[in-house]
């Protein structure tokens, strides 16, 4: 049993779920299909969330049926009988539509998972029902009610013991050969939606393969494979044809956007390997994540996240940071789900790099009533791993650099354009 996971540029247009029918028709064995919400459907459903937050529904329902067309448009394209794929999803719009009118917008990241988790439901039943039209036979599962988390809500954690007992007696492969699920989402034991964190179907995929001990999980993307670097920032990338488990890990953790970072472990656990093929080209190799590989990766990878934060701590009695003082700090970064992917401290300061994000200023206003807080945005954070002085002078030129953290294998370097 395979498990495949099509992304929201695979699905974001009709063509796209056309290729996915061609892809799929070519696999002989059992699979689980795992689909995450249409081109920039998640976006949108944000922006309706903003609007029900800020109780204006007008607005917000004036948005959500921007995000209706756009999906009748493509079952318009799709389907030869266009109303039958329209029938599968305007029960789920108008459930949508009566929250907003009847709800009362009280916690943020309770109801973006109760709202913002329908783009996967969605466009999974889309998929299922073109499936099923072209001829493919197939099973649509909601997710909803087999992957079991806790009650972190935006940033959910799979239970796996009771979601491994849900999905194997749903996904019955001597009954259907292929099954449909959403990536990205989930649910508590009392069945209040989760979402496992943006880009989050990734990990879908990777748990799905795990409870079902797949051979293998593949993720159709719309690159050739994982490069050494983004294509659209840096110039003369080069394609990485296998990486290791551990490669794969501290890539993600430095922020590359190939991979989740949460969606090694599960893999690793099984020793399944994971495939990072092209969409466009499904007959190329693409790349592989494995436990060994045959040799190690010999060029530079270059990793850039965009929107970062410098933050620095003192103490206000000029204690040392390193004693009770760091622990604190740190619990206050963490109630606010700040994301660190660097730290520098001094004798009286500790500086972190976290992403920028919504709970910032409130991580901030805790912090600054324990702290003197001083803190730089709009900054980079660039990370070599197998780094040279050459491709360190080229990336960093015409930039001050705030901070920089240099190790056998890496380089990393805070910084803020001239």
């Amino acid at each position: 049993m395979k498990v495949y996971k099509f992304g929201g540029a695979s699905v974001r247009s009709a063509e796209g779920i056309r290729n996915i029918a061609r892809i799929v028709s070519g696999v002989d064995g059992n699979l689980f299909i795992v689909v995450s919400a249409m081109g920039k459907t998640t976006n949108a459903m944000e922006i309706v969330l903003e609007n029900f937050m800020k109780a204006d529904r007008s607005a917000s329902l004036a948005k959500l049926a921007e995000v209706e067309e756009y999906h009748i448009q493509i079952i318009n394209e799709l389907f030869k009988n266009p109303a039958s794929g329209i029938d599968f999803i305007s029960p789920l719009f108008n459930e949508l539509k009566q929250y907003i009118s009847q709800g009362i917008g009280d916690d943020y990241d309770r109801w973006y998972d109760r709202l913002v988790s329908y783009g996967e439901v969605i466009s999974t039943r889309i998929v299922s029902a073109y499936l099923t039209e072209s001829g493919i036979g197939n099973s649509w599962l909601d997710m909803r009610g087999l992957l079991v988390t806790d009650s972190n809500y935006r940033e959910a954690n799979v239970r796996m013991d009771e979601s491994e007992v849900r999905i194997n007696k749903a996904a019955n492969f001597s009954e259907e050969r292929i099954y449909i699920g959403q990536g990205f989402i989930g649910a508590n034991i009392k069945g209040d939606p989760t979402t496992l964190g943006r880009e989050g179907s990734d990990y879908t995929a990777a748990v799905v393969g795990n409870l079902l001990n797949a051979e293998s999980v593949t993720i159709w993307k719309d690159v050739p494979g994982i490069l050494n670097a983004d294509p659209r920032i840096f110039e003369n990338t080069v394609h990485i044809p296998e990486l290791t488990y551990l490669d794969a890990v501290e890539l993600a953790y430095s922020g590359a956007q190939i991979i989740h970072p949460k969606t090694i472990k599960p893999l690793e656990n099984k020793k399944i390997p994971l495939y990072v093929r092209p969409f466009g080209s499904p007959n190329e190799a693409g790349s592989v994540i494995k436990a060994k590989t045959s040799k190690a990766i010999e060029v530079p990878v270059l990793i850039l996240r965009k929107n970062q934060v410098l933050i620095t701590v003192r103490p206000r009695n000029f204690s040392f940071v390193l004693e009770e003082s760091l622990s604190k700090a740190f619990s206050i970064m963490n109630k606010h789900r700040l994301k660190i992917s660097m730290i520098q401290s001094s004798a009286i300061s500790i500086s972190v790099c976290v992403d920028n994000t919504r709970y910032l200023a409130g991580a901030l206003d805790e912090l600054a009533n324990e702290f003197n807080v001083n803190y730089n945005e709009n900054l980079e954070l660039l990370t070599i791993r197998g780094k040279n002085q050459e491709i360190v002078n080229q990336t960093t030129s015409g930039r001050n650099i705030l901070l920089s953290q240099l190790t056998r294998k890496s380089a990393r370097f805070l910084m803020k354009e001239l």
